[in-house]
Protein backbone atom coordinates (compact mmCIF):
# COMPACT_ATOMS: atom_id res chain seq x y z
CA UNK A 1 0.00 0.00 0.00
CA UNK A 2 1.24 3.68 -1.22
CA UNK A 3 2.64 5.61 2.18
CA UNK A 4 0.44 8.58 0.99
CA UNK A 5 0.84 10.62 3.61
CA UNK A 6 4.37 11.43 3.02
CA UNK A 7 4.27 13.24 0.08
CA UNK A 8 6.18 16.70 0.12
CA UNK A 9 4.51 19.58 -1.05
CA UNK A 10 5.45 23.12 -0.45
CA UNK A 11 8.85 23.28 0.44
CA UNK A 12 11.23 24.96 -1.53
CA UNK A 13 13.89 23.90 -3.64
CA UNK A 14 17.47 24.00 -2.55
CA UNK A 15 19.39 27.41 -3.54
CA UNK A 16 22.07 25.97 -5.65
CA UNK A 17 23.33 25.97 -9.05
CA UNK A 18 23.52 29.53 -9.40
CA UNK A 19 26.14 32.17 -9.60
CA UNK A 20 26.69 33.56 -6.28
CA UNK A 21 28.74 36.79 -7.78
CA UNK A 22 26.18 37.28 -10.38
CA UNK A 23 23.05 36.52 -8.67
CA UNK A 24 24.12 40.05 -6.20
CA UNK A 25 23.20 42.35 -7.92
CA UNK A 26 24.90 45.22 -5.39
CA UNK A 27 28.15 43.07 -5.41
CA UNK A 28 28.08 43.18 -9.47
CA UNK A 29 27.40 47.02 -9.52
CA UNK A 30 30.30 47.58 -7.15
CA UNK A 31 32.28 45.90 -8.83
CA UNK A 32 31.48 47.55 -12.06
CA UNK A 33 31.70 51.39 -10.29
CA UNK A 34 35.50 50.64 -9.87
CA UNK A 35 37.32 48.05 -11.74
CA UNK A 36 39.11 49.81 -14.46
CA UNK A 37 36.58 49.41 -17.62
CA UNK A 38 40.50 47.81 -19.30
CA UNK A 39 40.05 45.27 -16.74
CA UNK A 40 36.22 44.91 -16.30
CA UNK A 41 35.63 41.82 -18.48
CA UNK A 42 38.63 39.75 -17.50
CA UNK A 43 37.87 40.29 -13.65
CA UNK A 44 33.81 39.97 -14.44
CA UNK A 45 34.56 36.32 -15.59
CA UNK A 46 36.56 35.96 -12.86
CA UNK A 47 34.61 36.80 -10.10
CA UNK A 48 31.49 34.76 -12.21
CA UNK A 49 33.31 31.87 -12.47
CA UNK A 50 34.33 31.85 -9.06
CA UNK A 51 30.22 32.71 -8.30
CA UNK A 52 29.19 29.47 -10.30
CA UNK A 53 31.86 27.38 -8.30
CA UNK A 54 30.32 28.70 -5.32
CA UNK A 55 26.79 28.07 -5.66
CA UNK A 56 27.26 24.57 -6.77
CA UNK A 57 26.22 21.58 -4.63
CA UNK A 58 29.53 20.09 -4.30
CA UNK A 59 31.22 23.74 -2.77
CA UNK A 60 27.96 23.35 -0.62
CA UNK A 61 28.60 20.26 0.27
CA UNK A 62 32.03 20.90 1.16
CA UNK A 63 30.87 23.57 3.31
CA UNK A 64 28.65 20.85 5.24
CA UNK A 65 31.63 18.81 5.66
CA UNK A 66 34.33 20.59 7.21
CA UNK A 67 31.41 22.56 9.53
CA UNK A 68 30.65 18.98 10.48
CA UNK A 69 34.16 17.43 10.65
CA UNK A 70 36.11 20.27 12.87
CA UNK A 71 39.64 19.92 13.34
CA UNK A 72 41.87 17.55 15.34
CA UNK A 73 45.18 17.90 17.21
CA UNK A 74 47.93 15.57 16.90
CA UNK A 75 50.74 16.68 19.68
CA UNK A 76 53.01 13.54 18.83
CA UNK A 77 53.23 10.94 15.86
CA UNK A 78 53.26 7.39 17.14
CA UNK A 79 56.71 7.09 18.36
CA UNK A 80 56.50 10.20 20.97
CA UNK A 81 58.01 12.87 19.14
CA UNK A 82 56.22 16.46 19.06
CA UNK A 83 54.60 16.84 15.92
CA UNK A 84 51.85 19.66 16.92
CA UNK A 85 49.66 19.17 13.68
CA UNK A 86 46.40 19.87 13.03
CA UNK A 87 43.98 17.55 10.67
CA UNK A 88 41.50 18.54 9.01
CA UNK A 89 38.49 16.87 6.68
CA UNK A 90 39.11 16.62 3.11
CA UNK A 91 36.62 19.41 2.36
CA UNK A 92 38.01 22.06 4.25
CA UNK A 93 41.32 21.62 2.11
CA UNK A 94 39.07 21.51 -1.12
CA UNK A 95 37.51 25.19 -0.28
CA UNK A 96 40.80 26.71 0.92
CA UNK A 97 42.63 25.50 -2.26
CA UNK A 98 40.21 26.79 -4.47
CA UNK A 99 40.29 30.09 -2.80
CA UNK A 100 43.87 30.28 -3.12
CA UNK A 101 43.54 29.08 -6.97
CA UNK A 102 41.21 31.90 -7.28
CA UNK A 103 43.96 34.93 -5.90
CA UNK A 104 42.30 35.02 -2.63
CA UNK A 105 45.48 35.88 -0.80
CA UNK A 106 46.46 37.93 -3.60
CA UNK A 107 45.52 41.77 -3.87
CA UNK A 108 48.98 43.29 -3.70
CA UNK A 109 50.54 42.59 -6.94
CA UNK A 110 47.60 43.25 -9.25
CA UNK A 111 45.47 46.12 -10.56
CA UNK A 112 42.55 46.68 -8.59
CA UNK A 113 43.63 43.90 -6.37
CA UNK A 114 41.91 44.76 -3.18
CA UNK A 115 37.95 45.18 -5.13
CA UNK A 116 37.98 41.93 -6.89
CA UNK A 117 39.64 40.47 -4.14
CA UNK A 118 37.24 41.95 -1.96
CA UNK A 119 34.08 40.86 -4.06
CA UNK A 120 35.59 37.04 -4.52
CA UNK A 121 36.11 36.93 -0.76
CA UNK A 122 32.41 37.74 -0.14
CA UNK A 123 30.73 35.50 -2.84
CA UNK A 124 33.46 32.38 -2.12
CA UNK A 125 33.20 32.60 1.83
CA UNK A 126 29.62 32.02 1.27
CA UNK A 127 29.98 28.31 1.19
CA UNK A 128 31.91 28.36 4.57
CA UNK A 129 33.19 31.29 6.73
CA UNK A 130 35.59 29.12 8.52
CA UNK A 131 38.39 28.99 6.06
CA UNK A 132 38.47 32.65 5.48
CA UNK A 133 40.75 32.83 8.60
CA UNK A 134 43.76 31.62 6.87
CA UNK A 135 42.80 33.45 3.71
CA UNK A 136 43.15 36.54 5.66
CA UNK A 137 45.74 36.25 7.78
CA UNK A 138 47.41 35.28 4.64
CA UNK A 139 46.47 38.44 2.62
CA UNK A 140 46.70 40.72 5.43
CA UNK A 141 50.44 39.42 6.52
CA UNK A 142 51.80 41.14 3.23
CA UNK A 143 52.12 44.94 4.07
CA UNK A 144 53.38 43.95 7.87
CA UNK A 145 56.20 42.05 6.23
CA UNK A 146 56.98 44.97 3.94
CA UNK A 147 58.87 46.84 6.33
CA UNK A 148 61.32 44.49 5.95
CA UNK A 149 62.43 44.32 2.62
CA UNK A 150 64.24 41.16 2.66
CA UNK A 151 61.98 39.26 4.45
CA UNK A 152 58.72 40.17 2.15
CA UNK A 153 61.45 39.52 -1.11
CA UNK A 154 61.06 35.64 0.53
CA UNK A 155 57.50 35.53 2.15
CA UNK A 156 55.78 37.87 -0.38
CA UNK A 157 55.68 35.74 -3.38
CA UNK A 158 54.63 32.41 -1.61
CA UNK A 159 51.90 34.33 0.30
CA UNK A 160 50.81 36.02 -2.90
CA UNK A 161 50.70 32.35 -5.09
CA UNK A 162 47.97 30.58 -6.39
CA UNK A 163 49.37 26.82 -5.27
CA UNK A 164 47.96 25.61 -2.46
CA UNK A 165 50.28 23.25 -0.55
CA UNK A 166 49.31 22.22 2.69
CA UNK A 167 52.61 20.05 3.66
CA UNK A 168 54.70 21.47 6.71
CA UNK A 169 58.50 21.43 4.85
CA UNK A 170 61.49 24.60 4.75
CA UNK A 171 59.90 27.40 3.08
CA UNK A 172 62.52 26.92 0.22
CA UNK A 173 61.18 23.81 -0.93
CA UNK A 174 57.28 25.24 -0.91
CA UNK A 175 55.66 26.72 -4.17
CA UNK A 176 53.35 28.61 -1.54
CA UNK A 177 52.43 29.42 2.02
CA UNK A 178 49.87 30.47 4.09
CA UNK A 179 50.55 32.90 7.18
CA UNK A 180 48.93 32.87 11.00
CA UNK A 181 48.91 35.56 13.77
CA UNK A 182 49.46 35.21 17.49
CA UNK A 183 49.20 38.24 19.65
CA UNK A 184 46.24 37.98 22.15
CA UNK A 185 47.88 36.65 25.80
CA UNK A 186 45.52 35.52 28.44
CA UNK A 187 45.91 38.20 30.37
CA UNK A 188 45.73 40.91 28.04
CA UNK A 189 43.13 40.33 25.58
CA UNK A 190 42.97 43.41 23.14
CA UNK A 191 45.05 45.04 25.04
CA UNK A 192 48.51 44.05 23.81
CA UNK A 193 50.64 45.98 25.42
CA UNK A 194 50.64 43.60 28.36
CA UNK A 195 52.26 41.45 26.21
CA UNK A 196 54.27 39.56 28.42
CA UNK A 197 56.16 36.82 25.68
CA UNK A 198 60.29 37.16 26.00
CA UNK A 199 62.37 37.64 23.09
CA UNK A 200 65.72 36.92 23.43
CA UNK A 201 68.61 38.29 20.60
CA UNK A 202 70.76 35.45 19.35
CA UNK A 203 74.23 36.71 17.85
CA UNK A 204 72.67 36.22 14.24
CA UNK A 205 71.39 39.71 12.91
CA UNK A 206 67.82 40.18 12.89
CA UNK A 207 67.56 36.24 14.73
CA UNK A 208 65.86 35.68 18.29
CA UNK A 209 64.80 33.21 20.72
CA UNK A 210 60.95 33.51 22.43
CA UNK A 211 59.27 32.31 25.64
CA UNK A 212 55.88 32.83 26.36
CA UNK A 213 51.96 31.62 26.03
CA UNK A 214 49.51 33.18 23.47
CA UNK A 215 46.22 32.60 24.57
CA UNK A 216 44.79 32.35 20.70
CA UNK A 217 46.72 31.94 17.80
CA UNK A 218 44.70 32.10 14.23
CA UNK A 219 45.35 29.41 11.75
CA UNK A 220 47.97 27.37 13.26
CA UNK A 221 48.27 25.00 10.28
CA UNK A 222 50.32 27.86 9.01
CA UNK A 223 53.56 27.95 7.54
CA UNK A 224 54.70 30.89 9.26
CA UNK A 225 53.44 33.18 11.99
CA UNK A 226 53.30 36.97 12.88
CA UNK A 227 53.51 37.09 16.67
CA UNK A 228 54.19 40.17 19.81
CA UNK A 229 57.00 39.80 21.81
CA UNK A 230 59.19 42.30 24.21
CA UNK A 231 62.55 42.47 22.88
CA UNK A 232 65.16 44.26 24.71
CA UNK A 233 63.91 47.53 22.91
CA UNK A 234 60.47 47.16 24.08
CA UNK A 235 57.51 45.30 22.05
CA UNK A 236 58.63 43.87 18.69
CA UNK A 237 56.88 42.21 15.95
CA UNK A 238 58.07 39.12 15.09
CA UNK A 239 57.85 36.05 12.20
CA UNK A 240 58.06 32.71 13.64
CA UNK A 241 58.16 29.61 10.96
CA UNK A 242 57.20 26.30 11.68
CA UNK A 243 59.05 24.48 10.15
CA UNK A 244 63.19 25.57 10.18
CA UNK A 245 65.85 26.00 7.10
CA UNK A 246 67.42 22.37 7.92
CA UNK A 247 63.66 21.28 7.76
CA UNK A 248 63.13 20.61 11.47
CA UNK A 249 59.98 21.80 13.28
CA UNK A 250 60.48 24.51 15.50
CA UNK A 251 59.00 24.58 19.28
CA UNK A 252 55.76 25.70 18.38
CA UNK A 253 53.30 23.90 20.89
CA UNK A 254 50.08 23.70 20.37
CA UNK A 255 48.49 23.50 23.54
CA UNK A 256 44.72 22.72 22.97
CA UNK A 257 42.35 23.89 20.37
CA UNK A 258 39.74 25.85 20.96
CA UNK A 259 35.97 24.67 21.08
CA UNK A 260 34.42 27.43 19.74
CA UNK A 261 31.12 28.69 19.21
CA UNK A 262 30.81 29.10 16.12
CA UNK A 263 33.73 28.89 12.85
CA UNK A 264 33.94 24.94 13.44
CA UNK A 265 35.73 24.20 10.44
CA UNK A 266 38.76 26.42 11.38
CA UNK A 267 41.04 25.74 13.85
CA UNK A 268 42.21 28.18 16.25
CA UNK A 269 44.95 27.22 19.05
CA UNK A 270 46.62 27.72 22.48
CA UNK A 271 50.23 28.18 21.60
CA UNK A 272 53.90 27.98 23.62
CA UNK A 273 57.06 29.23 22.99
CA UNK A 274 59.79 27.16 25.09
CA UNK A 275 62.56 29.16 25.09
CA UNK A 276 63.97 27.48 22.19
CA UNK A 277 61.57 28.74 19.67
CA UNK A 278 63.26 30.53 16.64
CA UNK A 279 62.00 33.91 15.31
CA UNK A 280 62.95 36.42 12.69
CA UNK A 281 62.65 40.31 13.63
CA UNK A 282 59.99 42.65 11.61
CA UNK A 283 60.78 46.22 11.61
CA UNK A 284 62.82 47.39 14.61
CA UNK A 285 62.60 46.86 18.13
CA UNK A 286 60.13 48.95 19.73
CA UNK A 287 58.01 48.83 16.85
CA UNK A 288 56.23 45.64 17.45
CA UNK A 289 52.57 47.66 17.57
CA UNK A 290 52.89 50.02 14.58
CA UNK A 291 54.50 46.73 12.35
CA UNK A 292 52.07 44.45 13.04
CA UNK A 293 48.63 46.77 12.65
CA UNK A 294 49.58 46.94 9.15
CA UNK A 295 48.22 43.42 9.48
CA UNK A 296 45.43 43.98 11.54
CA UNK A 297 43.86 47.25 8.95
CA UNK A 298 43.64 44.45 6.39
CA UNK A 299 41.79 41.82 8.66
CA UNK A 300 39.54 44.60 9.81
CA UNK A 301 38.47 45.43 6.32
CA UNK A 302 37.81 41.13 5.61
CA UNK A 303 35.76 41.19 9.05
CA UNK A 304 33.19 44.31 7.47
CA UNK A 305 33.28 41.50 4.02
CA UNK A 306 33.08 38.54 5.76
CA UNK A 307 29.99 40.13 7.97
CA UNK A 308 28.62 41.17 4.90
CA UNK A 309 29.19 37.47 2.88
CA UNK A 310 26.88 36.20 5.79
CA UNK A 311 24.49 38.62 5.34
CA UNK A 312 24.27 38.25 1.61
CA UNK A 313 24.23 34.31 1.77
CA UNK A 314 21.11 34.80 5.47
CA UNK A 315 19.42 36.88 2.94
CA UNK A 316 19.30 35.18 -0.16
CA UNK A 317 18.14 31.96 1.62
CA UNK A 318 15.22 34.04 3.23
CA UNK A 319 14.26 35.58 -0.12
CA UNK A 320 14.92 32.46 -2.09
CA UNK A 321 12.73 30.15 0.63
CA UNK A 322 9.58 32.85 0.97
CA UNK A 323 9.67 33.35 -2.91
CA UNK A 324 8.70 29.32 -3.04
CA UNK A 325 6.84 28.76 -0.13
CA UNK A 326 3.02 29.59 -0.15
CA UNK A 327 0.91 30.27 2.34
CA UNK A 328 -2.39 32.30 3.16
CA UNK A 329 -3.52 32.29 -0.73
CA UNK A 330 -0.61 32.70 -2.38
CA UNK A 331 3.58 33.08 -2.52
CA UNK A 332 5.10 34.01 1.15
CA UNK A 333 7.30 36.79 -0.57
CA UNK A 334 4.45 38.62 -1.69
CA UNK A 335 2.72 38.73 1.44
CA UNK A 336 3.01 42.57 2.49
CA UNK A 337 4.68 41.81 6.34
CA UNK A 338 6.78 39.32 4.59
CA UNK A 339 7.78 41.59 1.78
CA UNK A 340 8.62 44.56 4.64
CA UNK A 341 11.08 41.80 6.49
CA UNK A 342 12.64 40.73 3.34
CA UNK A 343 12.88 44.64 2.27
CA UNK A 344 14.34 45.76 5.73
CA UNK A 345 16.75 42.76 5.50
CA UNK A 346 18.13 43.32 2.27
CA UNK A 347 18.59 47.24 2.94
CA UNK A 348 21.58 45.92 5.90
CA UNK A 349 22.68 43.54 3.33
CA UNK A 350 23.39 45.94 0.29
CA UNK A 351 24.92 48.92 2.61
CA UNK A 352 26.90 46.79 4.26
CA UNK A 353 28.19 44.81 0.66
CA UNK A 354 29.04 48.57 -0.83
CA UNK A 355 30.30 49.71 1.98
CA UNK A 356 33.00 47.07 1.87
CA UNK A 357 33.83 47.47 -1.80
CA UNK A 358 34.03 51.55 -1.14
CA UNK A 359 36.68 50.76 1.12
CA UNK A 360 38.26 48.04 -0.86
CA UNK A 361 38.56 50.84 -3.65
CA UNK A 362 40.17 53.18 -1.25
CA UNK A 363 43.00 50.77 -0.39
CA UNK A 364 43.35 49.81 -4.19
CA UNK A 365 43.64 54.04 -4.36
CA UNK A 366 46.81 54.07 -1.84
CA UNK A 367 46.98 57.68 -1.99
CA UNK A 368 47.12 59.98 1.19
CA UNK A 369 43.44 60.62 1.12
CA UNK A 370 42.74 57.48 0.31
CA UNK A 371 44.65 56.39 3.40
CA UNK A 372 43.27 59.65 5.46
CA UNK A 373 39.84 57.81 5.10
CA UNK A 374 40.83 54.57 5.73
CA UNK A 375 41.73 55.45 9.33
CA UNK A 376 38.67 56.57 10.29
CA UNK A 377 36.27 54.29 7.82
CA UNK A 378 37.38 51.09 8.66
CA UNK A 379 37.19 51.10 12.35
CA UNK A 380 33.68 52.73 11.85
CA UNK A 381 32.57 50.09 9.53
CA UNK A 382 34.00 47.11 10.97
CA UNK A 383 31.87 48.14 14.71
CA UNK A 384 29.02 48.74 12.49
CA UNK A 385 28.69 46.24 10.05
CA UNK A 386 29.53 43.28 12.37
CA UNK A 387 27.52 44.66 15.12
CA UNK A 388 24.67 44.64 12.30
CA UNK A 389 25.57 40.85 11.28
CA UNK A 390 23.56 38.58 13.98
CA UNK A 391 20.33 40.63 13.78
CA UNK A 392 20.08 39.90 9.99
CA UNK A 393 21.07 36.20 10.35
CA UNK A 394 18.44 36.23 13.66
CA UNK A 395 15.34 37.40 11.55
CA UNK A 396 16.42 35.74 8.16
CA UNK A 397 16.72 32.05 10.11
CA UNK A 398 12.97 33.21 11.11
CA UNK A 399 12.32 33.61 8.21
CA UNK A 400 12.21 29.95 7.50
CA UNK A 401 10.35 28.76 10.75
CA UNK A 402 10.94 26.26 12.33
CA UNK A 403 12.95 24.91 8.92
CA UNK A 404 15.09 27.56 9.60
CA UNK A 405 16.13 26.28 13.09
CA UNK A 406 16.75 22.40 11.87
CA UNK A 407 21.25 21.61 10.67
CA UNK A 408 19.99 20.76 7.61
CA UNK A 409 18.86 24.25 6.57
CA UNK A 410 22.39 25.78 7.15
CA UNK A 411 20.69 28.53 8.83
CA UNK A 412 22.16 27.80 12.25
CA UNK A 413 25.47 27.42 10.80
CA UNK A 414 25.15 31.20 9.84
CA UNK A 415 24.09 31.93 12.99
CA UNK A 416 26.64 30.73 15.20
CA UNK A 417 28.84 32.38 12.94
CA UNK A 418 27.70 35.80 13.11
CA UNK A 419 28.92 37.34 16.39
CA UNK A 420 32.74 36.48 15.05
CA UNK A 421 33.27 39.14 12.56
CA UNK A 422 32.59 41.41 15.89
CA UNK A 423 35.24 40.33 18.19
CA UNK A 424 37.93 39.10 15.85
CA UNK A 425 40.72 41.62 15.61
CA UNK A 426 39.20 44.12 18.20
CA UNK A 427 35.47 44.16 19.55
CA UNK A 428 33.37 46.43 19.37
CA UNK A 429 34.69 48.78 22.21
CA UNK A 430 38.46 48.51 20.91
CA UNK A 431 37.32 49.93 17.56
CA UNK A 432 35.48 52.76 19.25
CA UNK A 433 38.54 53.72 20.37
CA UNK A 434 40.60 53.36 17.27
CA UNK A 435 37.86 56.45 15.55
CA UNK A 436 38.51 58.92 18.45
CA UNK A 437 42.41 57.56 18.44
CA UNK A 438 42.20 58.52 14.60
CA UNK A 439 40.19 61.94 15.65
CA UNK A 440 42.88 63.11 18.20
CA UNK A 441 45.78 61.99 15.92
CA UNK A 442 45.06 65.37 13.64
CA UNK A 443 42.83 67.10 11.02
CA UNK A 444 43.43 64.64 7.86
CA UNK A 445 40.88 61.66 8.68
CA UNK A 446 38.21 63.51 9.74
CA UNK A 447 38.60 65.88 6.64
CA UNK A 448 38.75 62.57 4.14
CA UNK A 449 35.98 61.14 5.81
CA UNK A 450 33.73 64.49 5.44
CA UNK A 451 34.98 65.10 1.59
CA UNK A 452 33.55 61.36 1.20
CA UNK A 453 30.14 62.28 2.45
CA UNK A 454 29.85 65.40 0.94
CA UNK A 455 29.19 65.08 -1.88
CA UNK A 456 26.14 63.52 -1.74
CA UNK A 457 25.25 66.97 -0.25
CA UNK A 458 21.86 68.63 -0.81
CA UNK A 459 20.81 64.67 -2.20
CA UNK A 460 18.86 63.68 0.60
CA UNK A 461 17.23 66.19 3.27
CA UNK A 462 17.49 63.29 5.87
CA UNK A 463 21.00 62.02 5.51
CA UNK A 464 21.99 66.35 5.00
CA UNK A 465 20.51 66.08 8.87
CA UNK A 466 22.23 63.35 9.76
CA UNK A 467 25.16 64.94 8.52
CA UNK A 468 24.63 67.74 10.95
CA UNK A 469 23.73 65.63 13.70
CA UNK A 470 27.24 64.19 13.30
CA UNK A 471 29.15 67.84 13.08
CA UNK A 472 27.06 68.29 16.30
CA UNK A 473 28.17 65.21 17.77
CA UNK A 474 31.89 65.78 16.74
CA UNK A 475 31.97 69.33 18.00
CA UNK A 476 31.05 68.42 21.93
CA UNK A 477 34.31 67.16 22.91
CA UNK A 478 32.89 66.66 26.70
CA UNK A 479 32.75 62.91 27.86
CA UNK A 480 33.47 61.94 24.30
CA UNK A 481 35.03 58.59 25.33
CA UNK A 482 31.84 57.38 27.05
CA UNK A 483 29.95 58.32 23.85
CA UNK A 484 32.62 56.88 21.47
CA UNK A 485 30.32 53.81 20.48
CA UNK A 486 27.26 56.18 19.45
CA UNK A 487 29.64 58.52 17.54
CA UNK A 488 31.12 55.69 15.37
CA UNK A 489 27.62 54.48 15.19
CA UNK A 490 26.44 57.62 13.41
CA UNK A 491 29.89 58.06 11.00
CA UNK A 492 29.34 54.60 9.71
CA UNK A 493 24.90 55.17 8.79
CA UNK A 494 26.35 58.34 7.69
CA UNK A 495 29.10 57.20 5.11
CA UNK A 496 26.35 53.83 4.32
CA UNK A 497 23.63 56.42 3.67
CA UNK A 498 25.94 58.33 1.36
CA UNK A 499 26.89 55.90 -0.51
CA UNK A 500 23.75 54.31 -1.02
CA UNK A 501 22.39 57.85 -2.49
CA UNK A 502 24.72 57.90 -5.18
CA UNK A 503 24.80 54.30 -6.20
CA UNK A 504 21.67 52.35 -5.37
CA UNK A 505 18.65 52.47 -6.78
CA UNK A 506 16.17 55.52 -5.37
CA UNK A 507 14.03 52.83 -3.34
CA UNK A 508 17.21 51.79 -1.64
CA UNK A 509 18.72 54.55 -0.68
CA UNK A 510 14.93 56.36 -0.12
CA UNK A 511 14.18 53.47 2.73
CA UNK A 512 17.95 53.19 4.06
CA UNK A 513 17.58 56.95 4.51
CA UNK A 514 14.25 57.08 6.03
CA UNK A 515 14.68 54.10 8.30
CA UNK A 516 18.65 54.16 9.52
CA UNK A 517 18.99 58.10 9.15
CA UNK A 518 15.50 59.94 10.00
CA UNK A 519 14.06 57.61 12.26
CA UNK A 520 11.39 56.30 10.84
CA UNK A 521 11.36 52.73 11.37
CA UNK A 522 11.01 50.60 14.81
CA UNK A 523 13.12 48.30 16.57
CA UNK A 524 13.03 45.19 14.90
CA UNK A 525 13.45 44.36 11.62
CA UNK A 526 9.92 44.23 9.18
CA UNK A 527 8.87 47.79 10.42
CA UNK A 528 9.79 49.94 7.34
CA UNK A 529 6.68 52.45 6.45
CA UNK A 530 4.31 51.42 4.13
CA UNK A 531 5.03 54.08 1.46
CA UNK A 532 7.91 52.28 0.49
CA UNK A 533 8.97 50.54 -2.53
CA UNK A 534 9.24 46.77 -1.01
CA UNK A 535 8.58 44.74 -3.87
CA UNK A 536 11.66 46.61 -5.52
CA UNK A 537 14.08 45.97 -3.42
CA UNK A 538 13.16 42.34 -2.67
CA UNK A 539 13.17 41.32 -5.91
CA UNK A 540 16.35 43.39 -6.39
CA UNK A 541 17.75 40.45 -3.50
CA UNK A 542 16.52 37.77 -5.00
CA UNK A 543 18.86 35.32 -5.88
CA UNK A 544 17.65 33.08 -9.47
CA UNK A 545 18.87 29.34 -9.40
CA UNK A 546 19.84 28.14 -12.90
CA UNK A 547 17.73 26.29 -14.27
Amino acid sequence: MAATTHTVTNQPPPLTGYDVFGADQALTEGVERYVSPARIDEVRQELTTLGTAAGSAQAQRWGEQANASPPTLRTHDRYGHRIDEVDFHPAWHRLLGHAVTAGLTDAWSRPDGHVRRTAGFLVWSQTDAGHGCPLSMTHAAVPALRTDPALAAVWEPLLTSRVYDPELRPVAEKPGALAGMAMTEKQGGSDVRSCTTRAEPLAAPGAYVLTGHKWFCSAPMSDAFLVLARAPGGLTCFLLPRVLPDGSRNAFRIQRLKDKLGNRSNASAEVEFDGTTWAQRVGDEGRGLATILEMVAATRLDCVTGAASLMRQAVAQAVHHATHRAAFGGPLADAPLMRNVLADLALESEAATTLALRLAAAYDGGGAADRDFLRLAVPAAKYWVTKRCTPVAVEALECLGGNGYVEDSGMPRLLREAPLHSIWEGSGNIQALDVLRALRAGPAALDAFLTEIGTTRGADHRLDRAVHGLLTELADLEAIEARARRLTERMALVLQGSLLVRYAPPEVADAFCATRLGGDAGAAFGTLPHTLGTAAIVDRARPVAAD
